[in-house]
C-alpha cells in the first residue's frame, strides 16, 4: 500500500470513512463530495494507481464490487440514472493516486460530468479501423 495515499489509510482504518461495504478485496465508502446524495466510491484494498495496474483478480472483484453497490445507490437515493467513472492522470482529473471507481446518481438535466464540451467529430470506417489496429498493436 502507498505511504501517502489517503484511501491507503482508510483501508488500514487510519483515516475516517463511511464505510458502505467492505470484503476481503475491496471497500466501498461515501465519497467525501456529495454533488447529487449518495456519491460512493468503490476501491481495491490493494495499491492501484489506476486501472491498467489491475492484475485479473483484483480487476473482478472491483466489478463485482462496483456492480453490488451501484444496484444498491440506484435503489437508495432519488435518480433518473447513474454515473460510473475513473480517472486516470492530472489531464483526467485524478486527485488520489489511487485507483477508485466514483458511482453517482443522477438527475435530469444536472449537467453533471458533460462528456464532450462540443459535439465530436465522427471518423469514417477506415480511420476507426485504423484506431483499432492501434490499440490491438498494444494488447499484451
Amino acid at each position: 500500500m502507498g505511504d501517502e495515499c489517503v484511501f491507503c489509510e482508510i483501508v488500514r482504518g487510519n483515516a475516517p470513512a463511511s464505510v458502505v461495504y467492505e470484503d476481503a478485496m475491496t471497500m466501498a465508502f461515501i465519497g467525501p463530495r456529495q454533488f447529487h446524495a449518495g456519491h460512493t466510491l468503490v476501491i481495491p484494498r490493494g495499491h492501484f494507481r489506476d486501472v491498467r495496474d489491475l492484475d485479473p483478480e483484483t480487476g473482478a472483484a472491483v466489478m463485482a464490487t462496483v456492480s453490488r453497490i451501484t444496484r444498491a445507490v440506484g435503489l437508495a437515493f432519488p435518480n433518473q440514472g447513474l454515473s460510473l467513472w475513473h480517472s486516470i492522470g492530472e489531464a483526467a482529473f485524478q486527485e488520489v493516486p489511487h485507483l477508485h471507481i466514483h458511482v453517482h446518481p443522477r438527475k435530469l438535466d444536472d449537467d453533471f460530468l458533460r462528456i464532450y464540451p462540443h459535439a465530436p467529430a465522427l471518423p469514417d470506417q477506415d480511420t476507426r479501423d485504423r484506431y483499432a489496429a492501434q490499440v490491438r498493436a498494444h494488447l499484451d
